[in-house]
C-alpha cells in the first residue's frame, strides 16, 4: 500500500504535537477504501491492500479464529479496528484481544486500549513507505506500547520471511527476541493468548525460489 504521510510542524513537540495530531486525526473524513493511523509523529493515510495482501490477511485471521475457538479461550481476532495507545492510533491487519472487551474500549469509543492486545500481526505492504512503516516505525511503536508479540508476514524480505518479535522493551523501543523464518517454514507463537498457534505454508504460501 502507498501511504500519504502528514507530519506535524517541527516547532511543535511533546504532548502538544500528540494532541495536534490526535485532533487532526479525529477530524478526518475518509472514504471507506482509505484508513488513517498515527505512527511516530505522522498521520499516515493508506488504501486497502491489494489482492495478495488481503488473501494472506484473511487466511491468517481465519486460522487464528479456528485455533482460539478450538482452544476454548476467551479471545477474539480483530481487524479494521483502532488500537489506541495514548495519542497514537494503529489499525493492524490482525490482533488478538479479550472477547469480553468492554472494559478496554476507550472513553471516547474510538477503539481498544493497546494494553489489552496480546498479539499484533502486520502483512507488510509493498514500496518503501509500506515496508518502513511495518518493519521500522510500527516495530518501535508496538514495543513502546508493550505489545507482547508482533508478527510481520513480509513477502518483500528475502523472497518471503515471517518475523516473530517478543520481549518488548518500551524504554528502548525495541524487542529483545527476534525469530525469522522463510515462507513455508513453521513458526510457533511462544506466549500469550495465541500461544501454540503455527504460522506456516497454509498462511504464507510455499517457499519462494531465490
Amino acid at each position: 500500500m502507498t501511504a500519504l504521510a502528514h507530519e506535524a510542524p517541527e516547532m511543535t513537540s511533546g504532548s502538544d504535537l500528540d494532541e495536534l495530531l490526535w485532533q487532526a486525526w479525529k477530524a478526518m473524513e475518509l472514504p471507506e477504501a482509505l484508513r488513517a493511523e498515527i505512527v511516530e509523529g505522522f498521520i499516515e493515510v493508506s488504501p486497502t491492500g491489494r489482492f495478495s495482501h488481503g488473501k494472506v490477511s484473511n487466511q491468517l485471521r481465519q486460522a487464528l479464529i479456528l485455533y482460539l475457538a478450538g482452544e476454548a479461550r476467551p479471545y477474539a481476532v480483530n481487524n479494521d479496528m483502532n488500537v489506541i495507545h495514548g495519542r497514537k492510533v494503529w489499525i493492524p491487519d490482525a490482533f488478538v484481544s479479550p472477547e469480553d472487551d468492554d472494559e478496554f474500549v476507550t472513553e471516547d469509543g474510538l477503539g481498544l486500549d493497546a494494553r489489552c492486545v496480546g498479539l499484533i500481526v502486520e502483512v507488510v505492504s509493498p514500496g518503501h513507505d509500506g515496508t518502513q512503516r511495518d518493519r521500522v516505525r510500527k516495530r518501535r511503536a508496538y514495543s513502546r506500547a508493550g505489545i507482547p508479540v508482533y508478527v510481520l508476514i513480509d513477502a518483500y524480505d528475502d523472497h518471503g520471511v515471517v518475523t516473530l518479535l517478543t520481549d518488548p522493551r518500551p524504554d528502548e523501543a525495541t524487542y529483545g527476541c527476534e525469530n525469522r523464518v522463510s515462507y513455508g517454514t513453521d513458526v510457533t507463537i511462544p506466549e500469550g493468548p495465541a500461544k501454540g498457534f503455527v504460522i506456516g505454508e497454509a498462511i504464507t504460501g510455499p517457499p519462494r525460489n531465490a
